[in-house]
């Protein structure tokens, strides 16, 4: 752990109050100079680090800082054994931890971002990701004997996690609209990306990553001009530590559905959460597009959808919207 990582701890365990210059180099078994350096460091990386004459640093006890040593107060159980690497600003969390696992990264390892300047969502598509807003994360999972089509049911675990952490946090319980996007007051606060890298002699997966943004607070400025009619955050305002609880809770909760093995677990769950059962809409395919009912999500998290002729289909891939939403 870097000194300014050090110091940025030191800093967070004692929220509120001041330490002296003095005090932090004799913790941290560094110089004073090391510890201006540190300061100026994170203040320049818009942490908001008071300082007092005769009284020395303190970091303000209201402000939403994202760091290791904050998601751990919250992880539960085994997900304290959890490794994480968290950046300012990545190009995609889950095309560098793509990366990783290529070059045989172990298991576990959660990436999260401040900021991401080619966030990814399904189809290719752009996922809006400024800093200061939002949580971007990725995990790396290295599952064993897994096929494609059984690690297809991660992002509905994720969508279950998500749906359940946002709850935790806010007390409101957002809803899934299916596969991978999560809505608040009938705008999009979350988005969910799995992918995979496969051993084409067994057809199981070697690594998949996992990826999930949420929009926590309205960024500065407004949504671009493109998503700004469907795009919203769980939040208005900043609150204390929402990103840190954010990131555990939703670990919490996948890393239970992931370790379990059992669709009984969230399945159900993400039916009850489900937008889109009893609804009619557009169901979306690269060449096509109909209307349709929904009837129900299957337990492959299949949709299952009835045309206007009268015949059904369970949908294994494509989109759906939402004809009194985004029709």
């Amino acid at each position: 752990m870097s000194t300014r990582d050090k110091l940025l701890e030191l800093l967070e365990s004692s929220s509120g109050e001041y330490l002296s210059g003095e005090e932090i180099a004799e913790k941290l078994n560094i110089s004073r100079t090391s510890v201006w350096k540190a300061v100026n460091s994170l203040k320049k990386d818009g942490y908001d680090i008071r300082s007092l004459h005769n009284k020395g640093y303190s970091l303000d006890a209201n402000a939403d800082i994202l760091s290791e040593y904050g998601i751990r107060k919250f992880l539960n159980g085994k997900n304290k054994g959890l490794d994480f690497d968290i950046r300012e600003e990545v190009t995609s969390t889950n095309a560098l931890l793509k990366k990783r696992g290529d070059n045989g990264e172990k298991a576990d390892l959660v990436m999260i971002a401040v900021k991401q300047t080619e966030g990814r969502g399904r189809f290719g598509r752009s996922f809006f990701s400024p800093s200061g807003t939002g949580l971007y994360m990725s995990i790396l999972l290295r599952p064993v004997n897994t096929t494609v089509a059984e690690a297809t049911m991660y992002t509905t675990m994720a969508a279950v996690a998500a749906m359940k952490a946002v709850e935790e946090l806010t007390g409101c319980r957002p809803s899934i609209k299916w596969v991978n996007d999560l809505y608040m007051d009938n705008r999009k606060v979350c988005g969910i990306l799995t992918e995979a890298s496969v051993n084409m002699e067994n057809g199981c997966i070697d690594y998949a990553v996992l990826g999930i943004g949420f929009n926590l607070y309205p960024p500065s400025g407004g949504f671009p001009e493109d998503i700004e009619n469907k795009a919203g955050s769980i939040l208005k305002y900043s609150r204390a530590d929402s990103r840190n609880k954010l990131a555990a809770f939703f670990l919490n909760e996948f890393m239970e559905y992931y370790r379990s093995g059992s669709r009984s677990s969230y399945i159900d769950e993400y039916r009850a959460g489900s937008m889109v059962i009893g609804e009619r809409v557009n169901v979306i395919m690269p060449d096509s597009e109909r209307e349709a009912y929904v009837l129900d999500v299957d337990e492959e998290c299949r949709l299952v959808v009835r045309y206007d002729d009268g015949s059904e289909e369970k949908l294994s891939n494509g989109e759906v919207s939402i004809r009194r939403i985004e029709g």
